[in-house]
């Protein structure tokens, strides 16, 4: 079997350390394992496997003799290093926003639309995790009959703002719970017994950044151009996982036992849908596994037809929101690529 060397750009982070993890869960064919990070990291040790591996300093240096190079850092990293990997010949899978609109650049959920990696010019685009999780979840759906607006409410672990969010919560529970004053570092409010409406800068129609992506990327990803999504976006004090309440709009009929079956079939797909004992999508039983959790499949009682419906999903945001499909793409390029 070929085997490739791997290289993870942030691997100091949530989502670099849980790609290391999919890595050797899912018995990557891999030759040499670099793990880079900034300048402060240079030197810590990691186990991968059998082997431990310590953390080299990212420059544009970096990517010489890899062949596939997972992005897991912030936008203007992104844009400064990635480019580098590409010039050296690796395939590059960026978790970043910084490439996902790019007209140049394919947005890969390997459930929905695996045939567009083999659009990508060196780099493929890691969607943001909320899209992924609700693509995931309506994708048999919208196969069977086009989905063409959605209502949604997502409620966002703080484990999407990384390891400082975490802590952030751990810290503000023990304060509030021994009277101490809060001071928020991480998010703009206390995140601790609390919800805050705010995920991204506001743009002048009131809609947060993490708002739109669903939008904006759902088009690209479904190659649905006219796709209409309302989507608020919800910081919540739970580890991790990201829950969503999704209202679907579809373009012919579809009803509620047709949507379970599809679903109860749908590659990525939990159905947990079993409300009059209690079996519902939650975050707990959702966090730390790949696959997106998906119950309470009801008709929608504001349209007077039978052409919508809502249900609610849940799915763990720093693996398969972020680090699992990373990895799935990588596994999915090399089979398309033997």
């Amino acid at each position: 079997m070929k085997t490739y060397n791997v290289a993870i750009l942030g691997a100091t982070g949530a989502v670099g350390q849980e790609m290391m993890n999919v890595l050797a869960e899912r018995d990557f064919p891999l030759n040499k394992l670099r793990l880079l990070a900034s300048k402060r990291s240079v030197g810590k040790t990691y186990q991968y496997k059998d082997q431990v591996i310590a953390c080299e300093e990212a420059t544009p240096d970096s990517f010489e003799g890899m062949d596939i190079v997972l992005g897991a850092v912030e936008n203007d990293i992104a844009e400064q290093l990635l480019p580098h990997a590409v010039k050296a010949g690796a395939v590059v899978i960026d978790n970043s926003s910084a490439y996902r609109l790019d007209d140049n650049v394919p947005l890969v959920v390997p459930e929905v639309n695996p045939q567009d990696i083999q659009k990508n010019n060196g780099i493929i685009a890691n969607p943001n995790c909320s899209t992924i999780i609700a693509l995931v979840a309506i994708n048999k759906l919208h196969e069977y009959a086009t989905v063409n607006s959605i209502i949604a409410s997502t409620y966002q672990a703080v484990s999407g703002a990384g390891v400082p969010g975490l802590n952030e919560l751990n810290t503000q529970v023990t304060q509030v719970m021994n009277d101490e004053k809060v001071e928020p570092q991480v998010f703009p409010y206390q995140i601790a017994f609390n919800l805050i409406p705010q995920i991204g800068g506001f743009d002048e129609m009131g809609y947060s950044s993490e708002e739109m992506k669903m939008q904006n990327e759902g088009r690209k990803i479904l190659h649905h151009p006219e796709l209409n999504v309302t989507c608020t976006c919800v910081r919540v004090p739970v580890m991790r996982s990201h829950s969503e309440s999704l209202t679907l709009f579809f373009d012919k009929e579809i009803d509620v036992e047709k949507a379970k079956e599809l679903l109860a079939n749908a590659d990525g797909v939990k159905l947990v849908d079993d409300p009059n004992n209690k079996q519902y999508p939650m975050p707990l039983d959702t966090s730390d596994q790949d696959l997106v959790y998906v119950g309470r499949i009801r008709k929608d009682l504001t349209q007077n037809n039978n052409k919508s419906l809502t249900l609610w999903c849940c799915g763990d945001q720093v693996r398969k929101g972020a680090a699992t499909n990373a990895v799935q793409i990588a596994i999915e390029y090399i089979k398309q690529n033997a």
